[in-house]
């Protein structure tokens, strides 16, 4: 019986949601009471890994950023693989609408907080932070209607989110990242020509891969670069077909036996590491400081803005066509649970200010978690609203009963 329940927990939608949610308050507990400073000594707690001369030294908070977060950028290259290759996103028709609201959610909620924090130099380099979608919060949510929720909807706002990742892994690569070592670049480019020549060669054993990977990922760590995208581009050197036998793909096996980990492990270690925020003594000043109010008006304000207004207009002007069963209004609703950003918006966060002032580091937690859990509240009570009451596939006489 307990093995069911929970094997029922795992397969809900909203499980991975719910977990980092557990994750999420254990965090805020902690860093409110007395058990704060051990949590700040485990997280600085140095940790080294050495190869002969080769060596990586870094406390356990950066491993888990660097490291950990390397893993779940591998599950996320896998999962647009797939989507690109078979799934949602393998036609363009399919791809219109999506992308543009992601780019809509991107441009306009990064364009606010610029705004606001153009006059700091320090602050201004947060701007990416609100432009980021925390998918397995977002669908946390949307699971919770249930049934009342049209498969169409589902679909658009995890294309959403998919192409909302490949912006932000752009933006690490581009604006977030340090300076360059070129013997760590030519040695990544040896990693990644072997995965090609493996790639290639048929090769269908996932541990070939992962073992080159972590080459490349040493590698990519010391480049300057930074690390997470090694998981990219493994994820697109994994084979997604076997010649030999079709109906086994080293890809799709991969991503998911690395699903239950990332989701129920990876993410929620990373949000404990990364959401405690000591609340003692908050004022209502340090709440409107320009960086936390300009990344809440992002989440709050620029996703849902961003994400309805670019897709409005692409329809409007006959470019794609609104997912059949879904209503503007629903289109709404799930552009406000994009502004739920934290994941995401907490690593970006990270980068963005670990060169800079460390007072940041406290202002932007602050700004995501109020903005996020505002984000997800609103969404939620608009679904609800514009949503059907019965089961959105049930047949329309049954509804009337």
């Amino acid at each position: 019986m307990q093995n069911s329940t929970i094997g029922n927990f795992v397969k809900l939608e909203s499980a991975g949601g719910i977990v980092l949610v557990i994750a999420t308050v254990l965090a805020l507990i902690v860093a409110n009471s007395p058990l704060a400073g051990m949590r700040e000594l485990l997280l600085a707690m140095p940790l080294e890994m050495r190869i002969g001369e080769l060596e990586i030294a870094k406390p356990l908070l950066l491993w888990i950023n660097d490291g950990l977060m390397a893993i779940f950028f591998l599950h996320v290259g896998l999962e647009l693989k797939r989507e690109f290759l078979e799934g949602e996103l393998n036609e363009p028709a399919k791809i219109v609408m999506p992308a543009m609201a992601a780019i809509g959610g991107i441009v306009v909620p990064s364009g606010i907080y610029a705004m606001m924090n153009w006059n700091d130099p320090s602050a201004i380099g947060g701007w990416a932070i609100p432009a980021a979608t925390d998918i397995a919060f977002a669908l946390g949510v949307l699971g919770l209607l249930g049934k009342r929720v049209p498969l169409s909807l589902k679909i658009f706002l995890l294309s959403l989110a998919i192409l909302d990742d490949i912006g932000a892994i752009l933006i690490i690569a581009f604006f977030y990242s340090g300076s360059l070592s070129t013997t760590a670049f030519v040695v990544a480019g040896i990693a990644i020509a072997m995965l090609f020549g493996c790639n290639r060669m048929k090769v269908m054993n996932s541990s070939v891969y992962l073992f080159i990977g972590f080459i490349l990922w040493w590698a990519v760590l010391k480049s300057g670069v930074h690390a997470t995208l090694a998981g990219v581009v493994l994820a697109f050197f994994i084979p997604m077909r076997d010649p030999k036998n079709p109906e086994y793909s080293p890809a799709k096996e991969l991503e998911h036996n690395l699903h239950h980990t990332v989701a129920f492990i990876i993410l929620p270690i990373f949000a404990f590491a990364n959401a405690g925020l000591p609340l003692m003594g908050l004022t209502l000043e340090q709440t409107l400081h320009p960086v936390p109010l300009g990344i809440m008006a992002g989440l709050l304000l620029g996703k849902p803005i961003g994400v309805f207004l670019f897709s409005w207009v692409s329809a409007k002007i006959g470019i794609c066509e609104l997912p059949k069963g879904v209503t503007w209004g629903q289109i709404f609703g799930a552009s406000i649970l994009c502004g739920i950003g934290f994941t995401m918006s907490l690593f970006i966060g990270s980068l963005a200010f670990e060169q800079g002032d460390i007072i940041y580091d406290f202002d932007e937690r602050l700004g995501i978690l109020i903005g996020s859990v505002l984000a997800a509240i609103g969404g939620y009570l608009v679904l609800n609203k514009v949503l059907p009451k019965m089961a959105a596939d049930e047949p329309e006489q049954d509804k009337q009963h």
